[in-house]
């Protein structure tokens, strides 16, 4: 069964049980999957829809720091609750300590040493992460590893 199935299943168990956030983030969910899948014209892989639930992610904790900053804990509560039901459609995320051994295995396979290295060490990294870790989490500990 595919990601977008199980989210679509997901969507009717949250309107048994009742569960208006839920319900109210799986379907804003759906309905971004179904946009991408419109854009793309065919259905999307589970690859393609993490990528999809990635963005949302995104979206919301970049809203979360503007409501803070705007003095909106109401609204900004309501985001951290979407957050962490979408939160449940990602893959297992690596840890800081997993992320920095990769890289340093990987920096070690390619013979990265300095900062000017870190565009073909990013390059590398990249593909064997995607989805697995933040971007902006790898980007700061390849800095540290190549001691920028």
């Amino acid at each position: 069964m595919s990601l977008r199935d199980d989210i679509q299943k997901e969507i009717a168990v949250a309107m048994k049980a009742g569960d208006k956030l839920k319900l109210s983030a799986v379907r804003m969910l759906l309905s971004a999957v179904k946009y991408k899948e419109v854009d793309a014209r065919r259905p999307l892989t589970d690859e393609e829809v993490h990528q999809v639930v990635g963005t949302l992610v995104r979206q919301r904790l970049d809203s979360i720091e503007q409501f803070k900053q705007g003095q909106r804990a109401d609204l900004a509560q309501k985001e951290e609750a979407e957050l962490a039901v979408l939160k449940a459609y990602l893959p297992p995320q690596l840890s800081a300590g997993e992320l920095r051994e990769i890289v340093k295995q990987a920096a070690a396979r390619i013979g990265a040493a300095a900062m000017k290295d870190m565009g073909r060490l990013m390059k590398e990294l990249m593909p064997a992460v995607k989805g697995k870790a933040d971007g902006k989490l790898v980007n700061d500990i390849v800095k540290e590893v190549l001691g920028g």
